[in-house]
């Protein structure tokens, strides 16, 4: 069929896999990593001439007890103990150098944020890595630190200079790190663009959260961290206003980004810096819904602002003279990923309701996506318990204890549509 003498290993692969595995890769894939590839790992005699990185590669592996192996092994590391924390220097200093030996997992979680969750599995190919990177110094810790050196110097926006910063931070290279600093700040200095700045602070934030845990001297950071709130605080009005739809969607994930930051931070001059700046922005002319609707209820959730207030102004928002999209914008804004306020907010309820019935039929089909697209964001639950509350609200809800007079010819109409779904064949009876 292929014009081939024999059947090579792919068509040798193709029949195993359809006869034996019922056309399935997962048991092939087992089947490659044991049979094919193998698990074994060729090694050279010590006294083989190599490489200093290579040889100061090995001493650590040797020292910390961290064996390089083909197969993929979960490791959990506890930062407060001194060697599973060189353990995790070591790997960080590793996927600088672009050998990404292991994978974090998890960092933090259910067992605290001292605890890192690796994946580790050793790559062939990670050897002709090592060796080029002996380019940038003879030791793990000398190399790793060229190479920030270098990644920082072709950095060209302030999110990539802080995720550097961020990954160079869990690798205890201080001298490093003051070159990032220096370039970071002078980088922030002649950034006047706020979505930049709104990038750049979240990784800053998680590696002031980090230093308590591996005793990394932050203060460079939280300087920096200091100067982009100000900044976007003062900014971010400006920024927001007369923002088209593509522009607001991508702007929501920098807002909730920075405030899921400056809860992070837990400061108190920030977050009522932050606050401040929520109230301006919601009552700003002209702000786009979906940021508008945000605002009031990150200010809602914050005690900021009570349910009286936020209703007042979702009537504002869903008032007649205004565009529907905008209003449909506002309420995807205030409900999106939790509609508990509806559930708990009386006020709000009726208003919504007011709001939708008073659409015409053709603005309802128009916005049905977007309001649809808002609800499907909640909990099944929730959901079914917002059905409940509608379903009792229009007044259809069937007592059992009336009775109704059953219309025996629309109920026929179901049954064909009905023996179809179970399976049945349906024969319509005839009654004299």
């Amino acid at each position: 069929m292929r014009d081939r003498p024999l059947p090579g290993l792919p068509e040798l692969w193709e029949a195993a896999r359809a006869i034996f595995c019922f056309g399935s890769d997962l048991p092939m894939r087992m089947i490659q990593e044991k049979l094919i590839v193998g698990e074994r790992l060729g090694r050279v005699p010590d006294v083989t001439p190599m490489l200093p990185i290579q040889q100061d590669l090995r001493r650590e592996q040797k020292r910390l007890r961290l064996p390089a192996e083909a197969t993929h092994s979960d490791r959990d590391f506890d930062l407060r103990n001194t060697t599973d924390l060189e353990r995790s220097v070591l790997l960080h200093r590793l996927s600088l150098l672009g050998i990404p030996w292991g994978e974090v997992q998890r960092s933090g979680g259910g067992k605290g944020t001292f605890h890192e969750l690796w994946r580790l599995q050793w790559q062939p190919e990670f050897e002709v890595r090592l060796i080029e990177a002996n380019v940038y110094g003879n030791t793990m810790r000398g190399a790793a630190s060229q190479a920030v050196r270098e990644q920082a110097a072709a950095a060209q926006t302030l999110a990539e200079l802080t995720g550097l910063v961020e990954r160079t931070l869990l690798t205890d290279m201080p001298e490093a790190v003051q070159v990032l600093m220096t370039r970071l700040e002078g980088m922030t200095a002649l950034t006047s663009d706020v979505p930049h700045l709104m990038d750049a602070l979240p990784s800053l934030a998680n590696v002031l959260r980090y230093g308590n845990v591996r005793q990394m001297d932050v203060r460079m950071v939280r300087h920096v961290v200091d100067s982009l709130i100000a900044r976007i605080c003062i900014g971010l009005p400006s920024a927001c206003s007369a923002l088209n739809d593509e522009a607001a969607k991508a702007m929501y994930p920098r807002l909730m980004g920075i405030h899921n930051a400056i809860r992070l931070l837990q400061n108190e001059a920030h977050q009522a810096a932050w606050n401040a700046t929520l109230e301006r922005l919601a009552d700003l002319h002209g702000l786009h819904g979906l940021l508008a609707g945000r605002c009031c209820r990150l200010l809602l959730d914050q005690g900021r602002w009570d349910a009286d207030e936020i209703g007042r102004r979702l009537g504002l928002a869903l008032s007649p003279a205004g565009p529907s999209a905008q209003a449909a914008a506002w309420i995807e804004g205030l409900l999106r990923d939790s509609g508990e306020v509806l559930v708990h907010t009386d006020s709000l309820w009726p208003l919504l309701d007011r709001w939708l019935i008073a659409l015409s039929p053709d603005t309802f089909v128009q916005l049905l996506p977007l309001l649809r697209r808002t609800f499907s964001t909640f909990a099944p639950p929730l959901r079914r318990q917002l059905g409940e509350r509608a379903w009792g609200a229009t007044g259809s809800a069937i007592d059992p204890t009336t009775e109704t007079e059953l219309d025996v010819e629309r109920a026929e109409r179901t049954l064909p549509l009905l023996a179809q779904l179970l399976g049945l064949t349906y024969a319509k009876e005839t009654r004299g």
